[in-house]
């Protein structure tokens, strides 16, 4: 098998984004020492020119080669004029890229819904070369919604059983906020499918987007991500591949921000590869949009089997430059633990200077018994009163994302969104008992990624406070704050 060509350069960002446009649904897939990335090249233009597929590799998620676009769009008139997300296997020295055929000039029989249809293409050299197999082109069969069979992930839990395709479907009868489904195929040979019993049948979201089944440490994940109650990834839990599949405890990956994680495996570590959505206009105040920024959470199984999700080490190694952020005695220097107490309002600290970008933030905060809330100001005023936040809130066992200025609608007081408890849809269920704890930010330009002890993740973008300081505050209760330290990447990084 010849070796992969590298297209273009390699480069370190923080988050990948090609050269144009965003990154859509990821379809990870391991392949000789290197994690190759394939996409969804969202470019955004008008009127829409179709879909394809780009790829990216990488060994860490530090460093990237950015391959271009290896499944181009088929054409205004083909099935696949958008390429959308699937799933890439090897068979005895052959590559298999399974995806979502999508034309909205295609319609199904009531001259509405625009079918979806699941395609097939192979190759014999690499991943960046493959030869479409229109013959193997199949709909949604009786009985499920011809406008929604699409993400094929196709797995094979044991080697001498056949391999298995999922597929976010729908049910054609029921109510329409129920009819979500994972619906099951089954092939001995990746080219001829039998319909088989749904995979799982909760009839309980719209659609269960890109399934991804993976088996750790004696339990079996299910992946998918859900549009009904929420726009977020979850995950179900089963000791067999065929279920019973059980909800954990906290059964979200992350919030709102982060969608369509799907799974790699590397040297025994195992990875959610999805994106951090944009948002219209680039202001915190616009619509969350489709696709965004590459963004990676690193799986850690728990003692009962549940799942905490992490920053990659590598990737927190990347930032290998401290920064001080003041002097002697200031807010992210090497200054002595500071304890903050107020048992009926509220204190903060500033740094003297502003944050640098790209930077990684760690703090080590012992959270007092009894407190309300406590957490880190981030690209704060000089008085703190101005900034993002991430607040956790013990008393609700939850971590959250908040700004201030919240949205506002005139000059009045009354007319500044006060209301909010924090932005809509972000926020992450935690256990935040007295003691202590981590909280590490990863912040780049427009996004931000939190995680509290190496377990419960939260991303988001930041747009209106381009610039600040950091900070760290408690309100009602006692915090000391044991560590804060910034660390950015070299010149150049």
């Amino acid at each position: 098998m010849s070796p992969l060509p590298t297209t273009r350069s390699t480069s370190r960002p923080v988050h990948f984004l090609p050269q144009r446009g965003w990154v859509g649904d990821v379809i990870p897939f391991a392949h000789a020492g290197r994690i190759w990335l394939f996409y969804l090249l969202e470019i955004r233009d008008d009127p829409a020119s179709g879909t394809g597929w780009a790829l990216t590799s990488t060994t860490d998620f530090v460093e990237y080669t950015d391959h271009g676009v290896v499944l181009p769009s088929g054409g205004a008139d083909a099935d696949d004029f958008d390429c959308y997300t699937g799933s890439v296997v090897e068979d005895r020295g052959t590559f298999h890229l399974f995806y979502t055929g999508h034309n909205p000039r295609r319609r199904a029989a009531d001259g509405v819904t625009e079918l979806q249809v699941v395609m097939h293409a192979s190759s014999t050299d690499g991943l960046e070369v493959w030869r479409r197999h229109p013959e193997h082109t199949f709909g949604a069969t009786p009985g499920y919604e011809p406008g929604d069979w699409r993400d094929p992930f196709v797995f094979r839990p044991a080697p001498d059983q056949p391999w298995r395709m999922l597929l976010a479907a729908r049910h054609r009868e029921g109510p329409p906020r129920r009819r979500g489904l994972v619906a099951q195929l089954v092939s001995d040979d990746l080219e001829r499918w039998t319909v088989a019993a749904p995979f799982w049948d909760p009839r309980r979201y719209v659609a269960h987007e890109c399934p991804d089944v993976f088996e750790l440490g004696g339990w079996w994940y299910l992946v998918f991500s859900e549009f009904s109650e929420s726009f977020c990834t979850r995950y179900r839990m089963a000791r067999s591949p065929d279920g019973p599949w059980l909800p954990p405890e906290h059964d979200t990956v992350d919030g709102r921000a982060f969608y369509a994680a799907k799974s790699v495996e590397r040297e025994g570590r195992r990875y959610l590869v999805g994106w951090i959505a944009t948002r219209e206009g680039d202001v915190d105040d616009g619509p969350w949009q489709w696709a965004g920024s590459m963004s990676v959470l690193e799986v850690v199984q728990q003692r009962d089997g549940t799942l905490a999700f992490a920053l990659p080490a590598e990737l927190v190694a990347s930032f290998t430059r401290p920064t001080d952020l003041g002097g002697p005695g200031a807010l992210g220097s090497s200054s002595a633990p500071e304890r903050l107490a107020t048992p009926d309002g509220y204190r903060a600290v500033v740094s003297r200077t502003d944050l640098p970008e790209p930077c990684y933030v760690r703090v080590g905060l012992d959270v007092e018994a009894g407190t309300r809330e406590c957490g880190v100001l981030l690209r704060s005023s000089v008085d703190g009163d101005t900034s993002f936040v991430v607040r956790l809130e013990p008393h609700r066992g939850r971590m959250t994302f908040d700004r201030w200025p919240r949205r506002t609608t005139g000059p009045g007081q009354w007319e500044v969104s006060g209301d909010q408890p924090q932005v809509v849809e972000l926020e992450r269920p935690c256990s935040i008992e007295p003691g202590p704890h981590v909280l590490e930010l990863l912040v780049d330009r427009t996004t931000c990624v939190a995680v509290l002890d190496g377990r419960t993740a939260l991303s988001t973008r930041i747009y209106d406070h381009r610039f600040g300081r950091l900070g760290v505050f408690v309100g009602e209760g006692a915090v000391t704050f044991s560590e804060v330290a910034v660390r950015t990447r070299p010149t150049g990084g």
